[in-house]
């Protein structure tokens, strides 16, 4: 089993919804593969963290500056869009 492999897995094998022989493979990669050890073993841990954790909830007052920051950098991207292709269409025609 490549690296590769192992993570295409990796959440089918923490979800325990892998097939006996797969699982002994995973295993069996995670023995010799120390980044493939990191990598699962810190996944493990961040969902047992937020596992049970309940939502947040943001004060309104940041709520709304986060919203506003939101619609103005969506803007912005709107607005340099046509911009974008007129340079593109001038680019093209030189």
């Amino acid at each position: 089993m490549t690296c590769k492999d192992f993570l295409k897995e990796l959440t089918d094998y923490l979800d325990g919804v892998i097939d006996s022989r797969t699982r002994s493979e995973l295993e069996e990669h995670l023995l010799w593969c120390p980044n493939c050890h990191v990598i699962c073993d810190t996944t493990k841990q961040t969902i047992q963290i937020y596992r049970d954790a309940q939502p947040y909830e943001l004060p309104e007052s940041l709520r709304t500056r986060l919203q506003k920051a939101i619609l103005s950098k969506c803007k912005c991207v709107v607005a340099a869009k046509p911009k974008l292709k007129r340079k593109r269409a001038r680019a093209k025609s030189k």
